[in-house]
């Protein structure tokens, strides 16, 4: 069984019925009942005094097996994926290969989207691929497409990505989870992109939602992490024991950043969605961008899609192909001011990056290759004059 809290910081009942933003700042995080503090502790240890041979305080024995500060973190990731568990990881890759390590074995197949996040195809296809997993890319934006690819491929997983990274395709969760279902497949949603502030999957058919906590979530790029929400308890105690056999754990202090970062998660998304929306909204104007990539705009093909399983906004991503090709492209990327160029995404503040030569370097020269002349962009919270200002100096520079 799985070693936890045992309900000692779990207070999800209580809250229920509450908004998002009020289980954000209340879920595994009541005052501490010794002190008092507002602000629960971080249990910055490796072990714990057994009061017995074998018992645990609490079911507590060991800093791998378990901790309270992350226990906390994943009582509050459940709630506010409205999963029955989740696991807390040292980075949101960890994450990922330990569920494809409790969940698979050689011959299996995962089918995944053609803009999959390039470390999520290098996780599969080139280190699973060499213990005989099978990796199937095709565009899950088409059902259609994609249900032929399931039927044929019959996989174990299915991986999807709404948004994705970079090309902002949409993805039906709903209708896709129906298809692999009906194939026997289970199906895993990257929720990075949307956070559980906008997108919902487990209501909508998934199994199991992960996160890059590094994100939106920790929002501050202070903190790497990730997570794996469970939509039933069917695989708990095995994904616990991958964790706790390999070890990729969150430390305690990485945990409480993120706990930190979570209380603010609804109002955070919404400002970087309305900066996002009114800077895509700009740019799909201007003569030096050929295309905006942002699920906002009623011109992007699954804007529709979007908006039905998307609630209070698209997100804080947008990407976007420069007029002029790859050398405008990086000029445009080096050129900013207040946007930072750099990894990474879902901080207050804004990046900028060019991935195909950082993020997705990983896949280039393959299918999944990202064009040369497609920026991203993680628009922050700041002023949203002062972004599209700092964009149009740039743009002036190509």
């Amino acid at each position: 069984m799985a070693q936890h809290a045992e309900g000692f910081f779990d207070n999800r009942e209580r809250f229920r019925d509450a908004d998002m933003a009020t289980r954000a700042v209340h879920v595994g995080l009541d005052p501490d009942r010794e002190t008092g503090s507002v602000v629960p502790p971080i249990y910055q240890t490796s072990t714990y005094m057994q009061d017995s041979i074998g018992h645990g305080r609490h079911g507590y024995e060991y800093g791998r097996m378990s901790n309270p500060t992350r226990d906390a973190l994943q009582v509050s990731l459940a709630s506010l994926e409205n999963g029955a568990a989740a696991l807390s990881f040292g980075s949101g890759l960890a994450a990922e290969d330990a569920l494809l390590r409790t969940l698979l074995k050689p011959g299996d197949t995962v089918v995944s989207g053609n803009d999959v996040y390039g470390g999520t195809h290098r996780l599969i296809a080139k280190i699973w691929g060499e213990w005989g997993v099978n990796s199937v890319e095709t565009d899950l934006s088409d059902v259609d497409l994609a249900r032929g690819v399931i039927e044929e491929a019959q996989p174990r997983l299915v991986w999807i990505e709404t948004p994705t990274n970079p090309m902002m395709q949409i993805s039906d969760v709903a209708a896709l989870a129906e298809i692999a279902h009906q194939s026997g497949a289970l199906v895993v949603v990257d929720n990075t992109f949307a956070s559980p502030v906008l997108q919902q999957p487990i209501s909508l058919g998934a199994d199991f939602v992960v996160h890059s906590t590094t994100k939106y979530l920790g929002g501050h790029s202070d903190v790497v992490g990730g997570a794996v929400v469970l939509a039933t308890d069917e695989y708990e105690d095995q994904l616990w024991f991958s964790q706790y056999a390999m070890g990729a754990i969150s430390s305690p202090f990485d945990c409480w950043l993120t706990l930190r970062g979570i209380k603010t998660l609804g109002v955070r998304v919404q400002r970087h969605s309305e900066n996002a929306q009114q800077l895509a909204e700009w740019l799909a104007q201007h003569p030096r961008i050929d295309q905006v990539y942002y699920p906002g705009l009623s011109s992007h093909p699954g804007h529709e899609v979007a908006a039905k399983q998307m609630h209070g906004g698209f997100g804080g991503m947008v990407s976007v192909a420069v007029a002029g090709g790859e050398q405008a492209a990086r000029t445009f990327a080096e050129s900013t001011k207040l946007f930072v160029l750099g990894e990474s995404l879902g901080g207050v503040e804004s990046l900028i990056n060019y991935p195909s030569e950082m993020t997705h370097a990983s896949v280039k020269g393959t299918p999944l290759a990202v064009p040369l002349n497609v920026v991203r962009l993680s628009v922050g919270i700041e002023g949203v004059a002062d972004l599209q200002a700092d964009l149009a100096q740039a743009l002036d520079q190509i």
